[in-house]
């Protein structure tokens, strides 16, 4: 959910220490080998109780927090496939199996013979350690230990080029050689001012993802992105807990030569202490970062060093595909989809503390409920169209399960009439609204509003745009191939308590669960919100799948234009 990476323990995992990287010689099983985990007894209707069991059964330590490419990981994947069939879905994949096989790196630095050094004036330096001081790692997945020395610093605002913004952070610098430093988020947050990019409301160009992907394009040798809770939208325990560990990635086909040899973050404090260091003031710095002409700043005298020694494991990993055919137009599709992983077992000095990042809220209930629609589609009658449901993994390394399914599909993209993906629903009881993330984007909106309206409910719109929260989650994968996709959140207006009530819940979840091993599932949650929620997604999904309606994204969106060329001539 929302942040991108994800750490588990990779029991798979092979020291390198003086070799390659080594390939896994077996790979997950494409179908289900028998029975997997509990066999449910549940009923066609959408209920609490349904729901509550399967969460509770994704969220089992026997699953040891659903890590990718791990076996207890991908036996959660089993078990899906197993109640996919259970329940009565066709499997998804024309190969005739539930499964779509995702190649993946899992790549592991060792703290004890890695290092990250900065290098200053009069002789003074930096050891930053990694965790408390710094996060890194390297894309580079043949390479046991990547090294580099002496690479002076530069500010680069907010490390982006956005020609038709007429914006480029790197303008008249050649960042060879060099370590871009940056603000995260996007130019505007600080100001609130809607004249650059969107103000508060996060547009790609904030996303961490983006800004290592400018770096490689400009071939700097290291980026370290400077960490602020608020236009981060989360504290440092989420970096540090999401960036160390066990690192996923999709098999690159260049071995990840063509990216950065450090990607990383930095503690706000380390980094105004590196300002001042060279000459600089780090709150001047942020402000000239927010306006239009900036220049990158050299970090006069300031000099990075750093070895990552690593493992890499190639692995294998899944996604899981099922799909109700439909009776008059089985080739056009309505899409449900959740991702199934999460961060996997994580490591502890203390020998009792619990490791295991169970996952519950995120995303063992996105899980449960296409598990849930999918077995009410199945009882029939069936629909006119066909319903399909995808539980994607390694959302949490990037939402790469997506992506490779947005690059290679078991669907024909332009045949998916549009879907829904459902990330992360809070167990906070019944709400009078829904949250859409990304509200104002596509006709399926339309739809929404209706079933809710039938049912005293209402759209509200994403209250923290700042965040890009529409940017970090699976549905951006199809929406980015055009496919208009709704992301719908639990609702913070609450029936008893309002909104006060629902927002004390979703912080106190955020503050004290997220990414975490108290994230864990308890048979006193309130499932009834999470029920009503379900059951509207149910209505969206199945009114489209017996209708012809095709919904496309609104006017002046910028996936549009995507969608309108993939749809020509149909």
């Amino acid at each position: 959910m929302r942040l991108l990476t994800f750490s588990a323990a990779g029991l798979m995992s092979v020291a390198l220490a003086g070799c390659g990287p080594k390939e896994e010689a077996a790979a997950p099983a494409s179908a289900p080998t028998g029975p997997v985990g509990a066999v449910l007894s549940t009923s066609p209707e959408i209920t609490a109780a349904d729901i509550g069991a399967r969460i509770k059964e994704l969220a089992d330590d026997k699953y040891e927090g659903r890590g990718p490419g791990d076996p207890e990981g991908e036996a959660a994947a089993d078990w899906i496939a197993s109640e996919m069939k259970r329940i009565g879905l066709e499997p998804g994949n024309p190969d005739g199996t539930y499964f779509q096989v995702v190649k993946m790196a899992a790549q592991t630095v060792d703290p004890a013979k890695s290092f990250l050094k900065i290098a200053g004036p009069d002789g003074k330096s930096w050891d930053l350690k990694l965790g408390p001081d710094a996060v890194y790692i390297t894309k580079d997945q043949k390479n046991a230990e990547v090294s580099f020395a002496d690479s002076d610093l530069v500010f680069v605002g907010y490390g982006v080029v956005a020609p038709e913004a007429k914006w480029n952070d790197y303008a008249g610098v050649d960042m060879k050689g060099k370590t871009a430093v940056m603000f995260v988020n996007d130019p505007g947050f600080v100001t609130n001012d809607k004249s650059l990019f969107n103000g508060q409301a996060m547009t790609y160009y904030g996303r961490w993802t983006y800004k290592f992907e400018e770096v490689a394009r400009q071939g700097a040798t290291a980026a370290l992105i400077i960490h602020e809770e608020k236009p981060a939208a989360y504290g440092w325990g989420v970096v540090e807990s999401s960036w160390t560990g066990e690192q996923a990635d999709l098999v690159r086909e260049d071995g990840g030569a063509s990216r950065a040899k450090l990607e990383g973050w930095i503690q706000l404090n380390h980094a105004t202490e590196l300002f001042k260091a060279a000459g600089l003031d780090i709150d001047k710095m942020r402000a000239a970062a927010n306006k239009r002409g900036f220049k990158p700043v050299p970090m006069t005298g300031l000099k990075a060093s750093s070895t990552i020694t690593q493992t890499v494991t190639f692995k294998d990993s899944r996604n899981v595909i099922g799909t109700v055919k439909g009776a008059e137009r089985p080739d056009e599709h309505l899409l449900l989809m959740a991702h199934w992983d999460h961060l996997g077992k994580g490591t502890s000095d203390d020998p009792n503390a619990d490791t295991i990042n169970n996952g519950a809220v995120d995303n063992a209930t996105g899980t449960a409920a296409i598990l849930e629609i999918a077995e009410k589609v199945a009882s029939g009658p069936k629909p006119q169209r066909s319903v399909t449901f995808l539980a994607v993994t390694l959302e949490e390394s990037g939402l790469l399960g997506s992506a490779y399914f947005g690059e290679n599909p078991l669907i024909p993209l332009n045949r998916i009439v549009g879907g829904i993906n459902i990330d992360a629903l809070q167990p906070s009881g019944p709400a009078k609204d829904v949250i859409v993330i990304g509200a104002g984007a596509s006709q399926m909106e339309d739809m929404l509003k209706t079933v809710l309206a039938e049912n005293n409910r209402v759209i509200r719109p994403d209250p923290m745009p700042e965040n890009g929260y529409f940017y970090r989650s699976d549905h951006i994968s199809l929406a980015k191939k055009g496919v208009p996709m709704l992301y719908i959140d639990s609702g913070i207006d609450l029936v008893e308590g309002g909104v006060t009530a629902g927002e004390a819940i979703g912080k106190k979840y955020t503050d004290d669960d997220y990414h975490k091993p108290s994230d864990e599932y308890a048979d006193t949650w309130n499932l009834a919100g999470i029920e009503a929620d379900v059951k509207a997604d149910y209505e969206v999904i199945t009114r489209y799948a017996s209708s012809a309606d095709w919904p496309n994204w609104y006017d002046g969106n910028e996936f549009k234009g995507i969608r309108d060329a993939s749809r020509k001539g149909q």
